[in-house]
């Protein structure tokens, strides 16, 4: 005999008004490769970039200023690097794609910590899976 798993009827109306949750609709990116990589509350092209590298900053921590973006990110952490920025260095924790190790953002603050921000690094992310971003190889010269 088949195991009954629920008995509950599920019910909508297209009538009913639009509740705060299914307004806040969460955005799914992914690798060049196809790897699913972020769910996160905002589209990423709303949120500021950095005008070292033109990152996207997503903030991952509450202030009195502003609040912490929700995301859940799906990457493993790599070794950290040292980047040569205008008037000095700056050691980054890189965030890596789980299938194809490409890089797709940093934090700048030591692991477990969760720094106050996550970089997106630009031309990583994309929203359609299997394709490859607008910005991927901007700035690339075409030799």
């Amino acid at each position: 005999m088949p195991k009954v798993v629920s008995r509950a009827a599920v019910s909508s109306s297209t009538d009913a008004k639009p509740t705060a949750s299914s307004i806040a609709a969460l955005k799914t990116y992914y690798c060049i490769c196809g790897e699913y990589l972020l769910v996160i509350d905002i589209n990423l092209f709303a949120l500021p970039r950095r005008k070292t590298d033109e990152a996207i900053i997503v903030r991952s921590q509450d202030t009195s200023a502003a609040k912490a973006r929700i995301f859940k990110l799906n990457a493993t952490m790599g070794q950290p690097i040292l980047i040569q920025r205008e008037g000095g260095h700056e050691r980054q924790w890189r965030y890596h794609c789980p299938r194809c190790t490409l890089p797709i953002g940093y934090q700048v603050s030591p692991p477990p910590d969760k720094g106050p921000f996550l970089y997106l690094m630009k031309g990583s992310l994309t929203q359609h899976q299997g394709e490859v971003p607008v910005d991927a190889f901007a700035g690339e010269n075409g030799t």
